[in-house]
């Protein structure tokens, strides 16, 4: 059947025809052509990139009612040129903006004047460079106060433009991390006072109001004490390679760049994000993405809502009430938002079907890479994600959902609970032999609840998980998934490996997590392998078959519903060695991580 074939250069026109000698030179006019073939496909619709950065002045939105989707049995199919070959061009699609306008101050610091542009991320050729910070936290003596902090020291006040300034508090919550903006900083000789913005500050202590008494906590700990790290003021750019942003001139903000060795006005190329959605899906089916490099997006809720109130996973708060979670008078509560509310995604996809994601690089994205909302059928395959404010990718509601040989690396730079992969009530998802290593919390999540079932976790690479906050795992499962052990979560054949920080379980079922096999998977350094005693209980739940190098606490003695048997525990100090000199062990490490590479 006859293809109907169109093509897209840098050096096209929108008003040529959109062949190979005369292409167009945007995705919206490539995007026009195609809604006026869909109606009659009598082959695949293959719209091809050539070399080079396409700059997006709006997002690329996919809509099935406009004509955007695949019919008759065919696919539409946008690519880069030679796709599939050793050939295939370098094709970016970028939603960013190229800082020009540079002045050299005295102090070696570039400034560029960027209008309402306030940039959370930067890349400076090719590269992603950082917000300069303090990270010693206020200087002096610091007293928490109802509207924000007091310190003894009048340091504060010589920092320029504190309303541009956010506090960081780390492990907030053992799993959380917050940000709050400030509001202002005024003082004397001999005292500071710091106000945060409001209503973000006062949300922030109901929502971190807590006791902990277990394991020796005396429940006067308080995770808003005060901030560990300070980000975006040009007085903290004392690095290069860091930058800031202001508000000192009237009706614009300002850039301050300090330059990397080497860099040069005028011959280093700056891209600040400037859209906040670059590829938007609204219920289109049968299309295909493919061969892209995707990348400089961002995302100004904390600057919209004067902080990130993050709780657990993808989930903050934003609005409505607090509930309040006893863990029992030995233990002490939480409280958690009442209507959380998820991190949204640059690249997203709702309500889609038969789409196909595909060799695709998503970086320096300042949300989540990919969102898949309520979607079925979708194949998500041998891309990267690399360089995220948020999580890689997140499946929300879906069906039949495969994630298969991606790699997810240095996710979450920003929003540092994000987890790698993550999978929210959904039917018969499969995660299968992705790599996933350097990243701040948990590797690969999959919570569970009334619509999960069938979920399968199989022969991932977990590396390096857990690198900045506590209480989670290389991969982490919660809540029912499903009603039976035929019809819940597989987790077979994974090998995750160093998990960074302390109170960590390597593969962990938390929170009445129920109606999981747990087979064949090798855990190493982590601080236990697995946990057995979680609040609210596991419920049917097999460990079978696994290897790791210590004995989980309670091993003897495991829950009444919780089955454990045949798994092996392997010297600690030659655990490697061994696994590998194991046959069923050796089986698992060679299947693990992605299809078809040399390693």
């Amino acid at each position: 059947m006859p293809e109907i074939r169109f093509f897209v250069s840098t050096e096209g026109r929108d008003d040529w025809a959109g062949t190979a000698d005369r292409p167009f030179a945007t995705p919206r006019a490539a995007q026009k052509a195609v809604r006026a073939v869909t109606a009659g496909m009598t082959g695949d619709v293959i719209v091809t990139f050539g070399a080079g950065v396409h700059h997006l002045a709006e997002p690329l939105v996919f809509d099935d009612t406009l004509g955007d989707s695949g019919s008759n049995g065919f696919r539409v199919i946008y690519q880069a040129e030679g796709f599939g070959t050793p050939g295939r061009a370098e094709v970016e699609l970028s939603g960013g903006r190229e800082i020009t306008g540079w002045t050299e101050g005295d102090d070696g610091v570039w400034t560029a004047p960027i209008g309402d542009l306030a940039p959370r991320r930067l890349t400076v050729e090719g590269r992603p460079v950082a917000r300069a910070a303090r990270t010693d936290g206020l200087p002096g003596n610091v007293t928490k106060t109802a509207t924000g902090y007091v310190t003894d020291s009048a340091e504060p006040q010589a920092w320029p433009d504190p309303s541009c300034l956010e506090f960081v508090y780390p492990g907030v919550y053992p799993w959380s991390e917050a940000r709050l903006a400030v509001a202002s900083i005024t003082g004397d000789a001999t005292s500071t006072t710091i106000t945060l913005a409001q209503p973000a500050f006062d949300h922030a202590k109901s929502l971190y109001d807590s006791k902990w008494y277990g394991a020796g906590g005396d429940g006067t700990w308080d995770g808003l004490a005060a901030p560990s790290v300070l980000e975006n003021n040009v007085a903290f750019l004392t690095e290069s390679g860091t930058f800031a942003v202001s508000r000192t001139d009237r009706g614009g903000h300002v850039l301050h760049y300090r330059p990397r060795p080497g860099e040069e006005i005028g011959k280093t190329r700056v891209v600040a994000p400037a859209l906040e959605t670059l590829i938007d899906g609204q219920g289109v089916h049968d299309l295909v993405l493919r061969g892209f490099t995707v990348a400089d997006a961002a995302w100004s809720g904390p600057t919209r809502t004067g902080g990130y109130l993050h709780y657990h996973g993808n989930t903050r708060y934003e609005r409505g009430e607090f509930h309040k979670i006893d863990l029992g008078a030995d233990v002490g509560y939480v409280h958690v938002p009442a209507e959380p509310v998820q991190l949204p995604a640059n690249i997203s996809l709702t309500s889609a079907c038969r789409v196909t994601v595909e060799g695709n690089h998503f970086t320096r994205l300042g949300a989540g890479a990919l969102l898949i909302e309520e979607g079925t059928d979708i194949d998500v395959r041998a891309n990267v994600f690399d360089e995220i404010s948020g999580s890689g990718i997140a499946v929300h509601s879906a069906t039949r959902v495969s994630l298969e040989d991606n790699l997810v690396h240095h996710i979450g730079t920003e929003y540092r609970g994000s987890p790698a992969v993550l999978v929210v009530e959904s039917e018969e998802t499969t995660v299968a032999h992705n790599e996933i290593h350097d990243v701040p919390h948990n590797g690969i999540v999959i919570t569970g609840g009334e619509r999960a079932k069938g979920t399968q976790v199989i022969s991932n690479l977990v590396e390096r998980s857990m690198g900045k906050l506590m209480d989670g795992g290389g991969i982490y499962l919660s809540a029912p998934q499903g009603s039976s052990f035929a019809g819940g979560a597989m987790v077979r054949g994974n090998v995750i490996r160093d998990v960074l920080t302390s109170y960590n379980f390597g593969l962990y079922a938390d929170y009445g997590a129920a109606w999981i096999t747990v087979l064949g998977n090798i855990v190493c350094r982590a601080d236990t392998p697995i946990v057995l005693q979680v609040g609210p209980p596991l419920e049917n739940v097999a460990f079978v078959g696994n290897f790791w190098d210590a004995l989980p606490d309670g091993y003897e003695t495991p829950p009444e519903t919780v089955i454990v048997a045949g798994n092996t525990v392997l010297p600690k100090e030659s655990f490697d060695e061994a696994s590998r000199a194991h046959p069923a062990g050796a089986d698992i490490l060679a299947r693990a991580g992605r299809r078809g590479l040399e390693r």
